[in-house]
């Protein structure tokens, strides 16, 4: 009983939750895709007579050191740190997932082997290497995406690891071993699909991860090309404005960088709360 109530509870604390993260989602990719394009931004003009304006009707977050819509901009930048952090989120959780797979089923010395390696790279700042990585390729996307995905996919591997670990006790997989399935057939037939939940929700939960992660880089002037718009350069540009008193170059990305990622967590937190124990229960039938 007291299960079930816990259960109703979350239920409805995690409808509202789902409802703003979704809508709020919704609204920021959305922008982010047609925005810029609708409204016409090419980041090679520059409009001299439009130099820093403040927030107004025609222009709602102001413009820029370049008299370029800030609006527009930023949904643009969004748009760019969007597709940074899902190409690192994907590459992350495939790499976690094969190697944390391979490592829980296979067990031994590969998997001390393993283990050992993640825990000599989580040893090291990501954002530390992440800087070595890209100061060898420094204005290159790919090493951005690079420098994001090979430092992250840790978290995924152990999760999966553990995940994988715990399956193999469960008295389904004794039975696919007794019957005289292979090592392959068991992990790939069985032990994957059923940590997959786990993979989606931390490729999940690295999605805002990799956006500050790629913004932090571009900020430092080592991410992306100075002239692609994306949040780390648009204020890694507004350095100077702030002390001029135009704050609405800081304060209007800076506030769409947050929105994004409180939307994302948001999303994930309801599913977590609501597919994962779902799936576990059903693993433990």
């Amino acid at each position: 009983m007291v299960d079930q109530w816990r259960r109703v509870g979350r239920a409805r604390t995690g409808t509202p939750r789902l409802a703003w993260g979704a809508v709020t989602l919704a609204v920021l990719v959305l922008g982010a895709v047609f925005l810029p394009w609708l409204g016409g931004l090419d980041e090679s003009l520059i409009h001299y007579e439009s130099v820093r304006l403040a927030p107004s009707l025609e222009h709602p977050f102001g413009t820029d050191a370049g008299g370029r819509d800030l609006l527009l901009r930023a949904f643009a930048g969004l748009r760019v740190s969007l597709l940074v952090a899902v190409l690192c989120a994907v590459i992350s959780t495939v790499l976690g997932v094969l190697i944390g797979g391979l490592s829980g089923a296979v067990g031994g010395w590969p998997d001390r082997l393993a283990m050992r390696f993640v825990d000599t790279l989580n040893s090291v700042p990501h954002l530390l290497l992440g800087i070595v990585i890209v100061a060898l390729y420094r204005g290159n996307l790919t090493a951005v995406v690079a420098s994001i995905a090979l430092t992250h996919w840790t978290t995924v591997a152990r999760i999966v690891r553990a995940e994988v670990l715990s399956l193999r006790e469960r008295p389904f997989i004794d039975a696919a071993i007794s019957g005289g399935a292979s090592r392959w057939r068991v992990l790939h037939r069985h032990l994957v699909p059923a940590v997959v939940p786990q993979a989606a929700m931390s490729a999940v939960l690295l999605l805002p991860h990799a956006v500050w992660h790629e913004t932090a880089l571009s900020f430092l002037g080592l991410g992306l090309p100075p002239h692609m718009a994306s949040i780390g350069n648009i204020l890694a540009e507004s350095r100077a404005a702030v002390m001029t008193g135009a704050w609405w170059v800081v304060a209007f990305p800076s506030l769409v960088l947050i929105a994004t990622t409180l939307a994302v967590s948001g999303l994930a937190s309801v599913w977590r709360d609501r597919l994962v124990p779902r799936r576990r229960s059903e693993l433990a039938l």
